[in-house]
């Protein structure tokens, strides 16, 4: 007899996620907390998804060519800015994929809670 995998929902659980920081020489605006929950990740390893949550602040993001986010704002107000100084705003009930390759700034104007996908082939 087979094993099923388990489907897995996104509740918010009931207790604390990680805290972290942007790290101090990434930082340009704030400095934010950040509280991630893992709730599932692929038996291989490149997949991890959850829920993130984020206080107002700026930094900047580098993605390897091998790692990809998508994300999906459930509250709050995001904008994403590339080298060439464009910027796309993702707001609540709104998506966005941030692909592999992509350097920026990561900018949280109102605080925001998300879910995300990381798809990280290198792992």
């Amino acid at each position: 007899m087979s094993s099923q995998p388990a489907i897995t929902r996104f509740d918010q659980p009931d207790t604390p996620g990680r805290i972290d920081h942007p790290r101090p020489d990434r930082l340009e605006q704030g400095d934010p907390r950040r509280e991630t929950w893992t709730l599932y990740e692929s038996a291989d390893g490149l997949m991890t998804s959850g829920i993130w949550a984020c206080e107002v602040g700026r930094w900047r993001i580098v993605f390897p060519a091998s790692k990809e986010e998508y994300f999906f704002v459930l509250e709050g107000y995001v904008r994403l800015h590339d080298q060439a100084g464009q910027a796309v705003d993702v707001l609540a009930g709104q998506g966005a994929v941030i692909p592999g390759g992509f350097e920026g700034a990561f900018e949280v104007i109102s605080p925001v809670r998300k879910h995300f996908v990381v798809v990280d082939r290198s792992a």
